[in-house]
């Protein structure tokens, strides 16, 4: 589910459909509009998984320190689902992006979901160093066992918009 690089995500691979459905929606007078509405359609399909993976982040437990900005809720506010039709990858995903300028921490999502964890420095001290764990896999427990029930809410978006374009045909 993790990608091989940073930012990760679980992808909703489509197959040459949606590639069809978006020449047939270019091919429409408001085809804009229709492109629009569509990736509208197929990111709400995937704002539960989204929103699940965010709760995750956020039963993460704290170090009982109060540090600012909290590292939870900007990983959390980092998590949202992604729409691209046409160009080099088509298709919808979930993914957690990069936490630009919080704590010199960028990749805090990747390493809060590994194993092995990170290390860093000790506050003050910077010849000791630390390892740290996050909550292992919580990106990815989110989605186990429902990627199929994501994938038939894009499609199932993607086959209204078909539908759609079809009666105007008739």
């Amino acid at each position: 589910m993790a990608g091989g690089g940073p930012p990760f995500s679980l992808r909703v691979e489509t197959h040459d459909g949606l590639a069809a459905l978006v020449r047939a929606i270019r091919a429409e007078e408001d085809g804009k509009e229709l492109r629009k509405e569509l990736a509208k359609n197929m990111r709400d399909a995937l704002k539960p998984g989204a929103q699940e993976a965010k709760s995750s982040i956020m039963s993460m437990s704290s170090g009982g320190l109060r540090t600012s900005p909290a590292l939870r809720s900007s990983v959390a506010k980092k998590i949202r689902p992604e729409v691209k039709l046409g160009g080099r990858w088509s298709g919808a995903r979930v993914k957690a992006f990069k936490t630009k300028n919080v704590r010199g921490f960028p990749n805090a999502p990747k390493r809060l979901n590994r194993a092995s964890g990170w290390r860093h420095p000790v506050y003050g001290n910077r010849e000791v160093w630390v390892q740290q764990r996050g909550k292992v896999d919580w990106f990815d427990r989110s989605f186990a066992g429902r990627e199929g029930v994501y994938r038939a809410a894009v499609e199932q978006a993607m086959e209204d918009m078909a539908r759609r374009i079809a009666a105007r045909a008739r």
